[in-house]
């Protein structure tokens, strides 16, 4: 009956080829608009008259959004079918973006925010259901290579195509331009995608209400730590201790409620397979990885190197392309029963060469020439650890087990980018202190170089006029600067380090996982 129900959802030619770049299209519209607002940040400050702490609530709400309903898309969708929820949450995501750029103060755009990540968490996660469900068994590892290109290529597409539309129009554009989309994509959704009969849906009295609160409690909160923690000063701030003992009695609370409601909103027993528990720490490390990586080269080209927007946003272009490009081979290796483990071990060493070849590469000028290539081997390995990721951690479920744990995937990689991005701010900030006062340590008044290096720059300052008095003093201010722009590398440098001890720590882990099957039937990877 389940198997008929599933071979009913196939599509083949013209249909499938509509339905797979609906939802890839879908997929994208959500994970750029993840990125798309960092670089027009500015932009609105300026014309909503907002803080820099207030107007980080803009990419704030829209992950905490996000990482809420990620959890309850396979419920949402067995309770109100698949397609009706497709549908809705695309309107929600096009009519939000509508009223963000419309948005009259920092308050209100923050609000369409919220409401715009309720429609786009649910964009991802279903689309990868109804791709795969749409493939035949043997090409479902192609099904997620087509869609990984999408997730992949779309976080990089962001800060160039935001850099792009800020530079020539204004902010509120970064919004219009997901309605058009968003209009042929509910047309598309409601004329081609197919609703399987799921159960019985529940009244309203057996919804599992309380689950939906204590999620909400624990995942809200923990998300509004690691954005605002740094900033906040973390534990010297009551808001952020109050919201961490709300996260973390939300989790106990939350874990209790699933293993004993009858109905819950979130399948907690599915964890009992190895493989799942190993693929979701997986996901949080490749969370960590590709939204660390995406977050901390545009700061360093932008802060250091002193590069535009759009042209940070450009240098990560080739390797998206290169993962987008992997994507099919990966898929036919998958089918062909490469095993998944030896492909994600292989992506983690490539993701640790990429990470200290950008250790050793950075420098206060250096160019795209020295970046280049290990961000193409960057784009190798997200290509290697995507796709069998997520195929290796459904590998052994069968049934709607694999829609309950794909869910478990999707928010353990939105998690561990959250956790990366907030672990490398605080990093940032206080490694740099210390690489500082280290290299102040260096510069000796009795030593002939520094005296040297000080005595060029104020003849430098004095042929252009200055006065002997100033020209030393800005001599003085210059070395200041060289300075503090020298820790800043070397924090950078010991980032990707650290960075790449981390991918090569998990290795033995990937290869402890038993052998599933490799012809996947992943109703799957929801995310």
């Amino acid at each position: 009956m389940v198997q008929s129900e599933a071979d009913d959802l196939i599509e083949y030619g013209f249909r499938r080829v509509i339905i797979t770049i609906t939802c890839v299209l879908c997929a994208m519209l959500e994970v750029v608009d993840t990125t798309i607002v960092n670089v027009a940040l500015n932009n609105m400050r300026g014309s909503l008259g907002a803080t820099l702490t207030d107007v980080a609530w803009v990419i704030t709400a829209y992950a905490i959004a996000n990482v809420i309903i990620i959890p309850m898309t396979s419920w949402l969708s067995q309770q109100f079918g698949r397609r009706n929820y497709f549908a809705v949450s695309i309107i929600i995501f096009t009519v939000s973006s509508f009223l963000c750029g419309n948005a009259t103060n920092i308050w209100e755009l923050v609000a369409f925010r919220f409401i715009q990540g309720l429609g786009g968490g649910a964009l991802l996660v279903t689309a990868q259901t109804i791709v795969t469900e749409s493939y035949p068994l043997a090409k479902r590892g192609m099904a997620q290579a087509i869609y990984g290109m999408g997730v992949i290529v779309g976080p990089t597409l962001g800060p160039p195509l935001g850099g792009y539309i800020v530079d020539r129009f204004s902010w509120p554009y970064i919004f219009y331009i997901n309605i058009p989309i968003g209009i042929i994509a509910t047309l598309l959704t409601l004329s081609f995608i197919k609703s399987p009969k799921y159960g019985a849906k529940l009244k309203a009295n057996q919804v599992d209400w309380w689950g939906i609160v204590f999620l909400t409690a624990f995942i809200g909160s923990l998300q509004f730590v690691l954005e605002h923690g740094q900033q906040d000063d973390w534990f010297n701030n009551s808001v952020i201790v109050t919201l961490s003992i709300v996260s973390f009695f939300g989790l106990l609370f939350f874990i209790w409620r699933e293993l004993t409601y009858e109905h819950p909103i979130v399948n907690l027993r599915v964890l009992k397979d190895s493989n799942l528990r190993i693929g979701t720490v997986m996901c949080f490390i490749l969370g960590f990885g590709l939204y660390g990586s995406t977050f901390i080269i545009p700061i360093y080209t932008q802060s250091i190197l002193g590069w535009s927007a759009t042209d940070a946003g450009l240098l990560l272009i080739p390797s998206s392309i290169t993962t987008g490009v992997m994507m099919p081979f990966i898929g036919k290796m998958i089918q062909k029963g490469v095993p998944q483990a030896y492909l994600v071990a292989a992506g983690f060493f490539i993701f640790f060469v990429f990470t200290y070849w950008m250790h050793l590469v950075i420098t206060p000028d250096s160019g795209v020439e020295h970046m280049y290539w290990p961000l193409i081997l960057r784009g190798i390995g997200l290509g290697l650890l995507f796709v069998p990721i997520t195929t290796l951690s459904l590998s052994t479920l069968s049934g709607k087990h694999i829609g309950e744990g794909a869910a478990f995937t999707g928010m353990m990689r939105q998690l561990g980018g959250s956790f990366g991005i907030a672990i490398i701010t605080t990093y940032i900030a206080r490694i740099n202190q210390e690489h500082r006062v280290n290299l102040i340590g260096y510069l000796d008044n009795t030593s002939f170089e520094v005296q040297q290096r000080v005595h060029q720059l104020q003849m430098g300052f004095m042929s252009k006029g200055y006065a002997m008095n100033e020209a030393l003093s800005k001599a003085y201010k210059t070395l200041e600067m060289m300075v503090t722009q020298q820790a800043a590398v070397l924090t950078f440098s010991d980032i990707f380090l650290y960075l790449g001890y981390l991918f090569l720590f998990c290795i033995p882990f990937i290869l402890l996982v038993k052998k599933g099957k490799s012809n996947i039937n992943p109703a799957d990877a929801m995310h």
